[in-house]
């Protein structure tokens, strides 16, 4: 692919964002420029989950069927080394396939789509066409939905505010949108067709915190593997809204949610990070701010904070 010189410099510049870790003139950070110097031609796909710990939390079998969405298709072709007896690969984008392949479930877990902050275009036939065609399916089987939300739907709210479930939408980037949209789309389906969906306000789920926000934020593999366990097992969930958080606490921004239809709490903290990772700041005011941190202060072009109450000048 040919491409015009600012879009090969912004290419160039997002790899070397994406790759480089290591010290230049080390082993490692040798290899890691040779990489981005052979790939600075080109766009491609970039996903962010890590197939080996795929395979091992989905505790893939000789002869099982896997079923996952395409994405950039490296993971789908990494699935192939457990010898699995068919893997069906899905874009979202393709209401007919995804019609079909919901036959007969009672319960689709949908975590598909960009799952990072990325320019509209980009989210806008995953995160958007592609919700909409998982809630036809929805209600054709007369199945619930578990939709991995976000934090990002509600990022432009200060650090100082404490949210109920109820509370107004301050997405905080298209991804972010895109989010409140999905919970809008369930309130949507719940009224209108009786579909019922748990949406799931993911603060930041990682294997562990990186960071001083992620004290209040994160949220363990065990705590949300556990939640959608609950999800599913649930007798009835009508439109609810759960904060994604462990039992962290430095998480005082948000209180009030309907985890009890489900019968779930967190068991893991983020405390016992305190010490590793408490004095990480950003040292941007904007990212310390908002709840959303890093995703307000992308792109921000505001000369001052936004005001509190968005219905101020």
């Amino acid at each position: 692919m040919t491409l015009e010189t600012a879009p090969r410099q912004q290419t160039s510049s997002n790899l070397a964002s994406a790759v480089h870790r290591a010290q230049k003139l080390s082993k490692t950070g040798l290899l890691e420029r040779a990489f981005t110097f052979a790939f600075r031609g080109l766009v491609y796909p970039q996903i962010w989950e890590d197939p080996i710990i795929d395979m091992e939390a989905m505790a893939i079998e000789p002869g099982q069927h896997i079923v996952a969405i395409a994405s950039g298709g490296c993971n789908i072709l990494s699935y192939l080394v457990a010898n699995p007896g068919k893997v069906t690969a899905l874009d979202l984008n393709d209401g007919v396939a995804l019609l079909r392949l919901a036959e007969g479930c009672g319960t689709i877990l949908h975590f598909g789509g960009v799952s990072v902050d990325r320019p509209f275009e980009e989210v806008l036939g995953p995160n958007i066409r592609g919700l909409h065609h998982v809630y036809e399916a929805a209600r054709r089987e007369r199945a619930r939905v578990v939709f991995a939300s976000s934090n990002h739907s509600i990022g432009f709210h200060e650090r100082t505010t404490v949210l109920d479930a109820d509370c107004a939408f301050r997405p905080d980037s298209f991804y972010g949108l895109s989010k409140a949209y999905g919970e809008l789309m369930g309130r949507l389906y719940w009224d209108k067709h009786g579909v019922e969906n748990v949406n799931v306000r993911i603060g930041s789920s990682f294997p562990e915190p990186v960071d001083a926000r992620m004290l209040a934020t994160w949220l363990s593999y065990a705590d949300i593997t556990g939640m959608m366990a609950a999800c599913i097992r649930a007798a009835s969930v009508g439109h609810a809204v759960i904060w994604g958080a462990s039992a962290n606490s430095r998480m005082t921004w948000w209180r009030d949610d309907h985890r009890g239809r489900i019968g779930w709490a967190p068991a893991d903290s983020a405390d016992v990070f305190a010490d590793a990772v408490g004095g990480k700041l950003s040292g941007n005011a904007v990212t310390e701010r908002y709840q959303g941190g890093g995703y307000c202060a992308a792109g921000y072009s505001r000369e001052g904070p936004s005001p509190a109450d968005p219905f101020k000048d």
